[in-house]
């Protein structure tokens, strides 16, 4: 068995989705492991990572229209207000989606399909510095 890891780090420009395929793909390719499965992990507690369209900025923009309206920010459930209105929401849309992925390795790529893309997705209203790590075995 041989394993690879890279990581690398992304600012954000605040809440939404950022398509991050590009670096997924480049760790892959850099470790030289050409069948396998392909780990990436975000190292935080208020953003997470999805697969999905990548075509179509749209789906992106209602994903993230959605989950506003089911996890509000400032609701008056939240005790944990410490960062700001947005903090305990982000951490609840973390918890809802997903903070590591597992994707195939075929040909020394992720084998993505047609119109999937990996992507960061920023849970806080303001910009953060993300890592990120990829980590791809055989």
């Amino acid at each position: 068995m041989s394993a690879k890891s890279t990581t690398f780090t992304l600012n954000t420009r605040g809440r939404g989705l950022i398509e991050v395929t590009h670096q997924v793909q480049e760790a892959v390719a850099a470790s030289g492991i050409s069948e396998g499965l392909c780990t990436v992990f975000i190292h935080h507690t208020s953003a997470s990572l999805t697969i999905n369209e990548n075509a179509d900025p749209d789906v992106l923009h209602d994903l993230d229209a959605f989950l506003s309206r089911f996890v509000p920010d400032g609701d008056p459930l939240y005790v944990h207000t410490m960062e700001g209105p947005d903090d305990m929401a982000a951490h609840v849309r973390a918890a809802l989606t997903q903070t590591s992925l597992s994707i195939p390795v075929t040909g020394g790529r992720c084998a993505l399909g047609t119109w999937q893309g990996v992507f960061l997705w920023e849970h806080r209203q303001r910009g953060h510095q993300r890592r990120v790590t990829v980590t791809v075995v055989s």
